[in-house]
């Protein structure tokens, strides 16, 4: 080789190296792809407040010793405010004189134990004061709730912010009611982008809790709905005795009288015997597109909690405010403005 063609071949080595080397400093981490992608990433405080995850967990389980039901709460929680167009804590914000709060609405019948996220919230300003948003820390307790009904663990990102506004009058337009037909229903997940398996396995959330007499006597007066149980229904009868119950009274009946407590594949098995207490939960189980999987999550915990867990994630990540947008609320149930 020449001298000439020598210094050639060394110099277009150089360039080579170099290039590759500021393509390698130029690489972004997974966690720098995970926030240009959506701007959540897992541990976002990790910096900011490195404590803040275990602090919720803590107080998740504190709380739920205390009071058990707090972690039904926390489940519907995450539906109730993720699903309304966007992650970002419009739930927890108290009615104003101009804003109607979405707590009080007809579709949030049965919400409560928001207190119990201002205590959360409380335990983490006082670690990091102004650091951690209500939308996480609504987001984490979901994730620690699930947990300590005897579901998976979840890990999800990260990274929101608080919204400032109300959405109470868009609650009908996302929330799909439990006497929608199951096309809506469907339809309405898949514009999250949650798929059929996702929403059947959502809708295994009410392995646990209660159903308030309200959502469910007009399956039993005038007439008992001949779809359910015949076994069934005297003891839905005896919960709720009355055609017109009140609504603030304590009449209700348990999802699953099997496992009340655990969130497990009994709602699956429950729901194929007709022991499903709402009209979704008979329509999931008798449609074409959903009931394939019923009976595979009724037969299997693990498929159950492997969709459960992406359908959680998909409705966790639903358009979050990041960056400058939205706040950090100091309090959960006022936008800072106002407190």
């Amino acid at each position: 080789m020449t001298n000439r063609a020598l210094l050639c071949f060394f110099f277009t080595l150089t360039l080579l190296t170099i290039s590759a080397t500021a393509s390698d400093s130029a690489e972004p981490t997974n966690g720098e792809e995970e926030k240009a992608l959506t701007g959540l990433a897992m541990d976002f405080y990790k910096d900011t407040c490195p404590q803040a995850e275990d602090i919720i967990k803590a107080q998740v389980k504190l709380l739920y010793k205390r009071h058990k039901n707090t972690a039904f709460s926390w489940l519907r929680n995450i539906f109730h405010d993720c699903a309304v167009e966007s992650c970002d804590a419009s739930l927890l914000l108290d009615s104003t004189r101009r804003s109607l709060s979405e707590k009080e609405t007809d579709r949030s019948f049965g919400l409560r134990n928001f207190r119990y996220l201002d205590t959360i919230k409380e335990a983490v300003e006082r670690e990091c004061p102004g650091v951690v948003s209500c939308s996480d820390i609504l987001v984490l307790s979901a994730r620690d709730g699930i947990v300590a009904l005897g579901g998976p663990h979840i890990p999800l990102k990260t990274g929101r912010r608080d919204g400032r506004k109300s959405r109470a009058d868009l609650l009908e337009q996302y929330l799909p009611d439990h006497n929608e037909s199951i096309s809506v229903v469907l339809d309405r997940f898949a514009a999250m982008g949650i798929d059929t398996p996702g929403v059947v396995s959502l809708l295994g959330s009410h392995s646990v809790g209660r159903t308030h007499c309200m959502k469910l006597v007009h399956r039993l007066y005038p007439e008992v709905d001949p779809a359910l149980n015949p076994d069934h229904v005297p003891h839905m009868l005896k919960k709720c005795p009355d055609p017109i119950p009140d609504p603030k009274a304590v009449q209700y009946v348990r999802n699953d009288r099997g496992t009340p407590m655990i969130l497990d594949n009994n709602y699956y098995r429950n729901i194929l015997d007709n022991k499903g207490l709402l009209i979704v939960d008979h329509q999931l189980a008798t449609d074409k597109r959903t009931k394939p999987y019923v009976k595979k999550m009724a037969k299997s915990q693990d498929y159950f909690f492997k969709h459960f867990s992406r359908a959680i994630t998909i409705l966790s990540e639903n358009n979050p405010l990041t960056g400058e947008k939205g706040e950090i609320r100091k309090q959960c149930n006022v936008v800072n403005k106002l407190h």
